[in-house]
């Protein structure tokens, strides 16, 4: 895990991005356990309060699951989630305002889809 002290992004989001970065890529596997907040904490010298907020978003969107006495879990299920929510923001961040400027600028369906396939080919 890297952190950006200087960014304008507060350290625990940058913490849940993170962590759920670490399980779309496969590094943090469903069923397996996280490292502790103490662990986050002590190998980024990040205050355990803010790793423990990061986490805690991930718990409250159930990619995470807290089992008494025994750690932090990935969730059955937390990878497909997170595939179907980042299509989703894909579509809205990318794919609307790709549209809104072809139509701006006179390019057609077609004349997107070439430009799409010629994207992929090189």
């Amino acid at each position: 895990m890297k952190f950006n002290f200087n960014s304008a992004k507060p350290i625990f989001l940058q913490v849940a991005e993170q962590i759920e970065d670490a399980i779309f890529t496969g590094t943090f596997k469903e069923g397996s356990q996280i490292p502790s907040t103490t662990e986050i904490s002590k190998n980024f010298q990040i205050n355990p309060a803010t790793v423990l907020k990061g986490m805690n978003i991930l718990v409250d969107n159930k990619l995470l699951e807290k089992r008494r006495g025994r750690g932090t879990f990935v969730s059955v299920g937390a990878q497909s989630k997170i595939i179907k929510n980042r299509q989703e923001n894909f579509y809205n961040d990318y794919i609307v305002n790709l549209v809104h400027e072809a139509k701006n600028l006179n390019i057609d369906e077609i004349q997107i889809i070439n430009l799409i396939k010629r994207g992929y080919k090189a």
